[in-house]
This record gives structure tokens, C-alpha cells and sequence, in this order.
């Protein structure tokens, strides 16, 4: 399976409550913090939802 490099670029504050959950269900916690993750259906999804707040990158 292709792995995806998922950067946040944005910061969550003043987001809503569930986009923030979704980023930290990610494991990102900072600006330009760095996370690779299996690319499935579910975090796809995920990457979805938050869309304006990350980059992906498929390695």
C-alpha cells in the first residue's frame, strides 16, 4: 500500500470542535508537524474533513 505524508500548515485555533479533534486523531500537534499514514479509505476521509489545514503528499 502507498504511505501518505500528511503536513498541518494551518493552525487550529478557532476551528471547530470536530475539525480539531480530527487533526489531533491525525497525531499532528504543531504547525508544519509531519505524520505518515497508510492510505486507506479512513484517513482519507479524515484528510477530507480538514483539507484547508493540511498537505499531503503520497510517498
Amino acid at each position: 500500500m502507498a504511505k501518505l505524508k500528511i503536513t498541518l500548515v494551518k493552525s487550529t485555533i478557532g476551528r471547530k470542535q470536530n475539525q480539531i479533534k480530527t487533526v489531533e486523531a491525525l497525531g499532528l500537534k504543531k504547525i508544519r508537524s509531519v505524520v505518515e499514514h497508510e492510505d486507506n479509505p479512513q484517513i482519507r476521509g479524515m484528510i477530507n474533513r480538514v483539507s484547508h489545514l493540511v498537505t499531503v503528499e503520497e510517498i
